[in-house]
């Protein structure tokens, strides 16, 4: 992936070495721990955060100049890079795009959600219209998973910014009333919404290649082996060693990658309605 030269952004803030005033304790970490290859990438933490003793309310922002070291810069082209994207989608259908900030955190930290553990991988909270990402949790998903690469990487941040995609659209809302209702299989809720997410990381790579051509031969596939390697079935049959479909709340390997494909075909959002999908 040639990130280089893409456009920094500055919505990023650097918590490493902060700590929340207090992360839950062994039981409450030890449960999210135990179910560590069903969150990656999850949207909504809230739920799995009423394990963890919140502690006082966090309100931490980093400051100081922007760090230097590649990996920070890495985070800052493709949050760049997926605010161009956006821009310009949400520019066409007559609206306008407010960007969400990533948070790079070390081990533990406090959202408007709660406080969250590093071992539950990535994740967007909607309270605060923040992407949270520890990146120990890339070591994990190219030795432990078998997806490196830095648009692998990238694949990560745009599924966790495509949940921010979402909050802009009142998906999310929608979702939760429907949750609130009842009546509607939460788990199956929750797999489309992942993904759509994932259609719309697919968007922003067609579209974002198209603007700046970051893409490298074998990127694509990159992307699709993160994909298929945080799919429910793979993740339960390393963790427990068979697969339980009813339980899914991410999607099958298979599903993942294909709604990835689907966006990134198209380069277009208005094929990412896993909502009115028969078949997913």
């Amino acid at each position: 992936m040639r990130w280089q030269d893409l456009r920094r952004s500055s919505n990023v803030e650097d918590r490493r070495g902060m700590r929340p005033a207090a992360v839950g304790g062994v039981g409450g970490i030890g449960a999210i721990v135990i179910v560590l290859v069903a969150l990656f990438f999850g949207v909504d933490p809230s739920a799995l955060l009423q394990q963890v003793d919140p502690g006082p309310s966090q309100t931490e922002t980093a400051s100081g100049p922007a760090p230097q070291d590649e990996m920070s810069q890495f985070l800052a082209a493709v949050l760049g890079s997926t605010e161009d994207t956006w821009g310009a989608v949400f520019q066409e259908a007559g609206s306008r795009y407010a960007p969400p900030t990533l948070v790079r955190f070390s081990g533990a930290v406090g959202s408007a959600c709660g406080s969250a553990s590093a071992a539950m991988g990535p994740f967007y909270c909607p309270a605060d219209r923040k992407v949270y990402i520890d990146t120990a949790f890339f070591d994990e998903l190219s030795r432990r998973f078998g997806a490196p690469g830095k648009f692998a990487e990238a694949y990560v941040v745009a599924h966790e910014v495509g949940h921010h995609v979402q909050n802009l659209l009142g998906i999310m809302d929608k979702v939760s009333q429907l949750r609130a209702r009842g009546g509607v299989d939460g788990n199956e809720l929750s797999v489309r919404v992942e993904l759509q997410a994932d259609c719309f990381a697919g968007v922003w790579a067609k579209r974002g290649d198209q603007q700046s051509r970051f893409i490298e031969p074998g990127d694509v596939e990159s992307a699709m082996k993160a994909a298929a390697a945080v799919g429910d079935d793979a993740l339960q049959k390393q963790s427990q060693g068979y697969v339980v479909p009813d339980s899914f709340t991410h999607g099958s390997s298979e599903q993942r990658v294909r709604w990835f494909r689907r966006g990134f075909d198209s380069g277009s959002p208005t094929t990412c309605d896993t909502f009115s999908a028969q078949t997913l």
